[in-house]
Formats: C-alpha cells, sequence, structure tokens
C-alpha cells in the first residue's frame, strides 16, 4: 500500500473507532451498535480493491479487538473484518465509478449480516455463546438496519477521501514520459469530441493524398500546355 492510502486509511479508522466507542456504543439501542468501522473498512475496500481492503479490515479489527472496552478474544473482530474488507474489495466498480446507490447499500447490508454471522461463529468456535442469549435474529436486522441507516452519511464522503488519495492516470497505469501522456490525452480527446486519434490521423493522411493528387493534377496539366 502507498504512503496516502496507509495514512488516510489510518486517520479514518483512529476516527471512526473513536466515535463508535465513545458515541454510538453509548446510545443504548436495542440490538446490535451501529458499526461506523465497518462501513469505513467497506468505503475504502470500494476504492482501493480487495488487498488493501483486507489489509485495513485486519488493521481495523485488531485495534477494535485490543481497545477498551473490548470484553472478547484478540483477533476475532480483525479476522472478521479481514474477511469482509476482501470480499468488499472484489465489488470494487470499474473506474472507480458508481453508477448508482444500489449496489453500494447491497453490499453494506450483505457486511453487516455477514459480519454478524462471522462473528459469532468465530465466538461459537472459542466458546463465546454471547449471540445465543442476545439473539442472534435480532441482531442480524438491527445490524442491517442501523448500518443501513448510517451508510449514505459516511460512505459517499470515504469514498470521495479515498479518491482523493489515488495518483494521477498517468503513473497509475504505470506509463512515464510522452507515451503515456499522449495516451491519457488520447483519452480525454476521444472522450470529449467522440472521435478517436486513430480515425483522426486517418482523416488527416486521406485529406493529405487527396490535397497531393489535385496538386499533381494541376502540375500535369500545365505542362500539357
Amino acid at each position: 500500500m502507498r504512503v496516502n492510502r496507509v495514512l488516510l486509511s489510518t486517520a479514518l479508522v483512529v476516527l471512526a473507532l473513536m466515535i463508535q466507542v465513545s458515541v454510538l456504543a453509548r446510545l443504548q439501542l436495542p440490538g446490535a451498535v451501529p458499526d461506523l468501522l465497518l462501513l469505513t473498512v467497506l468505503g475504502l475496500a470500494l476504492v482501493y480493491g480487495h488487498t488493501a481492503g483486507a489489509l485495513i479490515g485486519f488493521g481495523a479489527g485488531l485495534l477494535a479487538d485490543i481497545a477498551p472496552p473490548a470484553d472478547h478474544a484478540a483477533g476475532r473482530y480483525a479476522l472478521v473484518l479481514c474477511v469482509i474488507g476482501y470480499v468488499a474489495g472484489l465489488f470494487k466498480p470499474d473506474k472507480g465509478q458508481l453508477r448508482s446507490a444500489l449496489g453500494p447499500m447491497a453490499v453494506v447490508v450483505a457486511a453487516a449480516v455477514g459480519s454478524t454471522l462471522l462473528y459469532a461463529l468465530v465466538g461459537a468456535l472459542v466458546g463465546d455463546s454471547a449471540a445465543r442469549h442476545v439473539g442472534l435474529g435480532s441482531l442480524l436486522f438491527t445490524a442491517a438496519l442501523y448500518d443501513l441507516l448510517l451508510a449514505p452519511f459516511t460512505v459517499p464522503l470515504i469514498v470521495a477521501l479515498a479518491r482523493r488519495t489515488e495518483r494521477d492516470p498517468v503513473t497509475e497505469n504505470g506509463g512515464s514520459g510522452a507515451a503515456a501522456t499522449k495516451d491519457v490525452a488520447a483519452g480525454w480527446l476521444s472522450a470529449g469530441t467522440g472521435l478517436s486519434i486513430g480515425k483522426q490521423r486517418g482523416s488527416f493522411k486521406a485529406r493529405a493524398t487527396r490535397a497531393r493528387v489535385a496538386r499533381a493534377g494541376r502540375i500535369k496539366g500545365v505542362k500539357r500546355l
């Protein structure tokens, strides 16, 4: 991961964890707690991809595991967010453009349900049966509902901030010098005018050929006179 990605991800994860522990967890809402940390991982994964999403999810989950008032085994939530970040990164939109809000909202609901189920499964494996006493069905419903209500106010902002850390298309595509600049310029020109550079070159060549033929005809006519 690049330095700008690491810095932004760290700042957003720490801020999200502070808000979740100091504000959201104290609201005493029925069922689950709104998971701002999960939404942060989702927003970053949708921009950076599955590899970065897995790394960010693992780091965010591990920070949540050791931050007070954590009452579960360290590494439990790190595993959950690592898997969620990887899977969410697989749904990274082409060229970073979100065509509608339905896709990200579906990802949020699936992540809220999946993270709750995976957290309960890992807890069952280590002997934690708290989900049984609270009610898994209630946790799933409230987790999806709270995260879905919170997502429109957080995920778009996180996605916008993450896009600002991306490099220029010239360096992002691995190009350098005049060749990369020409490719980018060609893309902008073809997008703005609706014509491709190849067609323009072909048109210029055809015009030049016709002009040479016309000049040759005029010169031959003069000689014949």
